[in-house]
């Protein structure tokens, strides 16, 4: 055999060396880093949704039907987290509600609830009382006590799934809160997460932005604040239609009164950004079925809500809306009064659904909850309306005042009093979507819905 060129040998010892020098540079050759599956589940805007209201067949949501969404999931690894929003108003009742929401979500295991606009609205006395009771962390970077400039709420938590720390702020947009509560500020997201975020994302490994606020700032937050690797929102029109990156940031948001569930399932190396394995917007069909657990809750608030004397319930008080001062000149005389002259009107109605508006409450003992009252009854929350203590004995029902008001100046008027000149003003499909809107009516097509309870103008006596 003839003996190699000297040539070839020293090519391939090159090739050796060359070889042996990538093995040993740093992380060469060696195995990729580990891979960690995170699924995180989001809501925003429950709107107090603990159950349906029951009002029509069909309904999607209620916090009974995410909860059996949940008892489902079979993650081992994942956060369950809210941007805000749950409660559907500021009111004294709203903040009873509050209580059984978050008991709802501690049973769902929830990691952490930031105050939307609507809690911002609540007192600083009354958040400092949430503060200590509730079941499950509260955050809030920018909600703070205006007396002192601190925030009432941790302005973040961090949690550790699998060996990863990760980092959750929440923040609420000022320009949502249309009056923050008694005792509050609310100081700019920006200003609030530029201190902030040197702070804590030195700390973790993934870093979560809860911001209760529209589309718009969601990317600007992004683009401003790179070390946030997820940003959820939820001050939005409708749920994302595709989970989006915007500079290093996924940002993904949802909405729509409890009836849709945020999913992004991650993986996750580190130094690497997330990657984002499967993202969904899932909607809690009506076929779902509903947690019994989370029912119980429902049925406490409207136990504890029907023995608990509400601001509602003063007739001096009972309309936030109205000048100081002015009083209302008519007041409500009930249907019955109507139906004695206008007398096919009256018996048109009686034969519609609105004259049973009331005993459906009763079917479902929400007929004290007044976060259904308003629309089965006449007047409520006006000083000449229903009231609670009433317990359907007047003023029930859908009847005429409730779509054209009170009635007692008509009432004079025909009876001869020439010191009134009144007329009831012209009616269209807005009157009707006051209360025939999203889970309280199927879609409302005036078209579908006039002709069964069609009537006008009546020879009158």
């Amino acid at each position: 055999m003839r003996p190699k060129h000297p040539s070839t040998r020293l090519v391939r010892s090159c090739v050796c060396a060359a070889l042996l020098a990538f093995l040993l540079l740093p992380g060469c050759g060696q195995a990729p880093a580990p891979t960690t599956e995170l699924s995180v589940y989001f809501t925003a805007d429950t709107h107090g949704r603990l159950e349906p209201c029951g009002c029509f067949t069909g309904q999607f949501g209620g916090l009974t039907r995410l909860k059996t969404v949940f008892d489902a999931e079979t993650s081992p690894f994942s956060l369950r987290l809210d941007v805000g929003d749950a409660v559907a108003g500021h009111a004294d009742y709203d903040l009873i509600q509050y209580r059984y929401l978050l008991r709802a979500y501690e049973s769902m295991r929830y990691d952490a609830v930031n105050l939307g606009a609507r809690e911002a609205c609540f007192s600083a006395a009354q958040l400092r009382q949430l503060q200590s009771s509730s079941p499950v962390p509260i955050l809030s970077a920018n909600v703070l006590d205006a007396a002192t400039g601190k925030t009432l709420f941790p302005p973040f938590r961090i949690v550790t799934r699998n060996g990863w720390k990760i980092g959750i702020i929440g923040v609420v947009d000022p320009r949502g809160v249309p009056e923050p509560g008694a005792g509050l500020t609310i100081a700019s997201m920006e200003t609030t997460l530029a201190k902030l975020i040197p702070t804590v994302q030195p700390q973790t490994d993934l870093l979560i932005l809860l911001a209760f606020t529209d589309e718009e700032t969601l990317d600007r937050l992004a683009n401003q604040f790179y070390e946030t690797q997820i940003i959820l929102g939820g001050r939005v029109r409708q749920p994302a239609q595709e989970l989006k990156r915007s500079n290093r940031s996924l940002v993904y948001f949802v909405t729509n009164e409890s009836r849709a569930l945020g999913i992004l399932r991650l993986k996750l190396s580190r130094g690497t950004a997330p990657v984002s394995a499967h993202n969904e917007i899932r909607l809690l069909h009506d076929k779902i079925p509903q947690d019994e657990s989370i029912r119980d809750l429902a049925r406490a608030y409207r136990k504890e809500v029907r023995t608990t004397r509400l601001r509602v319930d003063d007739p001096e008080s009972a309309s936030d809306d109205r000048i100081p001062g002015v009083r209302a000149v008519a007041q409500y005389v009930g249907t019955a009064r109507c139906a004695e002259c206008h007398k096919t009107t009256g018996a048109a109605w009686a034969k519609s659904g609105h004259a049973k508006a009331f005993a459906t409450l009763l079917a479902r003992e929400a007929d004290a909850d007044p976060n259904c009252v308003g629309c089965h009854t006449i007047g409520f929350g006006t000083p000449s309306g229903y009231q609670r203590k009433w317990a359907g004995a007047q003023l029930v029902d859908v009847g005429c005042e409730s779509c054209h008001g009170p009635g007692s100046l008509h009432v004079r008027q025909r009876e001869g009093d020439k010191s009134i000149d009144f007329r009831f003003r012209e009616l269209g499909a807005g009157d009707c979507k006051k209360c025939h809107y999203g889970e309280f009516s199927r879609p409302f097509y005036w078209n579908e819905f006039w002709p069964p309870i069609q009537h006008g103008k009546e020879k009158l006596p």
